[in-house]
Formats: structure tokens, sequence, C-alpha cells
């Protein structure tokens, strides 16, 4: 049995208003990815859209024709709006609003002058439009999960080229005024295109979010929430056991007098005290260092590819940095100072744990030492005067 028109359009609105309603119930569980309510949005606008047209395929009334542009436009000026967001994460309501209504005016101002062919083919040429730039944006967002994102980029392309062969095919009729509906082979193709690519980019779309969800589950069980940087297990899954060469180093921090700080101005003031060291270490941070927050105020920094010297004079740069930072605690200055352990790399190779141990006994050294100073790992000796200057 061959369908008809009018029973691909309902199909079409039926696996639309099914997408939506999933769409929706995952937004739902995951209030925080709301690129799917956006998405549902312009999904609802759309399946609204398809029914007044369907009102209109059997009723060819004027006002349903603009009433049907006005949605289809919405809705797909809302679902460009959605990959905006997925690859911006940002949300720009003033550029769907636009985007819709040039669409809109662009369709029915030939429809208001009597010409309903023309307005046909400039609605499938705009809704086109907003199809391709569509895929642009997952395009352009393809690095984050590249075989779901290709997918539907492809499923939104092959769906803007169906309503590109409609318009070709009405301009190729020549008929700028018909009285009705278009009805030819590129209408019917392009309803089993979209009801085909409606299920596709709603299967990858699910399958994207959750490979989301679960990327975010890893970064969350890797970093530190207060500090954003690496916490303890993430910088032993990183280096474990790997050898560390000459060209490398471990250093220590451990922020002086802490415990004080918190005493003294509440643990508000400390987690500030965390944050700006934390600003502090990143700032230092060059392609292919790493930071991390060992646990309460002690951090680590382990550098790459660095030549012979350069590990303390780092360690220096940071300490003087720090000291000289005024921290404000709630329109207190508060300055802080911090105690260095430096394990230098070695030409015989450590694995990283042996280097964070003696990093760790330099910082304890520095610590014994009276605070605030650099020690180095092995000989275990402050950074000289003369070697600090050099560093500032």
């Amino acid at each position: 049995m061959t369908l008809d028109y009018n029973s691909l359009l309902l199909a079409l609105g039926v696996s639309a208003a099914c997408l939506a309603v999933t769409l929706m119930g995952s937004w739902l569980v995951r209030r925080a990815e709301t690129v799917l309510l956006t998405a549902t949005i312009g999904l609802v606008l759309v399946v609204s859209g398809i029914f007044v047209y369907s009102a209109y395929v059997n009723t060819p009334e004027k006002w349903l024709g603009i009433a049907s542009f006005g949605l289809f436009h919405a809705g797909f000026a809302t679902i460009w709006g959605a990959g905006k967001q997925f690859l911006t994460s940002r949300l720009s309501i003033p550029a769907i609003a636009i985007r819709a209504l040039a669409a809109t005016i662009f369709s029915v101002v030939p429809m208001l002058a009597g010409y309903d062919g023309l307005a046909f083919i400039a609605d499938n040429l705009a809704i086109a439009l907003l199809l391709f730039a569509t895929a642009r944006q997952y395009w352009l967002a393809r690095a984050e999960a590249l075989a779901p994102i290709l997918g539907i980029a492809a499923l939104y392309t092959l769906t803007a080229i169906s309503f590109v062969l409609c318009a070709g095919v009405l301009i190729s009729d020549g008929k700028l005024v018909l009285g009705a509906a278009p009805n030819n082979w590129a209408e019917d193709l392009s309803l089993a295109v979209c009801i085909a690519g409606m299920t596709g980019i709603g299967a990858l779309s699910l399958a994207l979010h959750q490979w989301r969800l679960a990327a975010r589950h890893r970064l969350e069980a890797i970093t530190d929430p207060l500090t954003g940087l690496l916490n303890r297990r993430a910088i032993f899954d990183q280096y474990g056991t790997r050898p560390m060469g000459s060209t490398t180093a471990v250093i220590v921090f451990d922020i002086d007098h802490f415990k004080s700080v918190n005493d003294r101005f509440g643990h508000a003031a400390g987690d500030r005290v965390l944050t700006v060291f934390a600003e502090q270490l990143q700032a230092s941070c060059h392609a292919g260092d790493t930071a991390a927050r060992l646990g309460g105020e002690e951090f680590a920094l382990v550098l790459k590819e660095i030549m012979p010297g350069r590990a303390e004079l780092t360690a220096e740069r940071i300490r003087r940095a720090f000291e000289a930072r005024e921290i404000d605690i709630d329109g207190q200055m508060l300055k802080c100072t911090v105690s260095i352990g430096v394990a230098p790399g070695r030409a015989q190779m450590l694995d990283f744990d042996t280097m964070l141990s003696a990093a760790d006994k330099a910082l304890y050294a520095a610590k014994r030492g009276g605070r605030n100073r650099v020690e180095l790992a092995a000989y275990l000796r402050a950074v000289p005067a003369e070697v600090a200057r050099t560093a500032s």
C-alpha cells in the first residue's frame, strides 16, 4: 500500500512529537542540559506547524499557510539556537528571533501578495538555510564526540537538501500561483527524509547527551571542586609509576599557617586563600605542566621539558608572587606565604611517586627551616639569595 501525502505528513508530526516528549523527559532528568529544553521547544513549534500545514493541505486558506510558515520558521530557528547552544553553552534568544522573523517575512510577503507558489519556494529555501546553519553548528563542535556529531550534522544536511529539492521542483515548474499546497515527488521525498532524519537525529542526540553526562562525571571525578585543579587521584592516574627523566621536576607546596587563617577568619576565607593560590599556580603553568591539589592546603606542580635549575627558579617565582598577593577578606586585606619542596629530575630516572616523596621531604625541611622558603630534595638547601634575585 502506498502512503499518500497526508499520511506521510501525519507520520512526520507524530515522529516529531514523540521526539519532543523524549527530549523533554531527558531534560527533566538532567535540568542542567538546557540545550535539551531548547530543542524541545523548537520541536513543539515544528509539530504545531506540521498540523497547521496539514489543515492548509485540506483547506488552502491563506491564513493557514501564513501561520504554518511562522511556526515552521520559529521552530527551525529555535532548533538552530539549540545547535548554537550546544557549541557555545550560551542561548541567544535575540539571534533566534532575528532568524525566525527574517525567514517568516521572506515567505509571508509573497503569500500576502497572492503568489503562493513563490511563497512556498521562499519557505523551502528559508528552512533549508536554517537546517544548513544548524548542521554547521554541530560540525564546528565535532571535536567533542566525532562520530555522533558527524552523524547529526550529516542528517541535518540531508534534510536541508530535501527542502532545496522541493524549492527546485517548484522553480522548474515556473508557477508563481498554485492555489493549493505543493504536491510532487520532491515533497514526498522530503517528508520521507524528514521522518528518517528526525528518528536518526533523536537517537544520536540522546546518545550524545548521555556521552556528555558520562564525560562530565569523569571530569568531576578527577577535578578538585574548589580550585578546578586536578585532584590527588588524577595526578597519580596521570603519572603513577611513570619514570621521570632529567628534564622533569616535581614541586610540592604547603600554605603556611593555613589553620590559623581558618580559625581567625573562617573557612570561607580559607577557601578564598586556596583558590587564589590555585590561580597563581595555574598562571605559572606552561604547556605540558600539570598542577594539582593534593588535599587540604597542599598542592603539587609537575614540570616537563625544563632546563636544569629552572624548577627551583619557578618555585621561587611562585613563592614571591603569592607572598605579594593581597587577598580581600570582607574588606580586610590578608597576606599569606607558602613553603615549597622541589625534586628536580635526575639522569637516573625515578618514578613519580619517588620524586613526590622527595619533594615532600624537602617541603617539611622548608617548614622546619622557618617557612616561606624553597628547599631542594636530596641535599636540602634553600634557594640562595642571588638565585632568588635572578628568579624575580
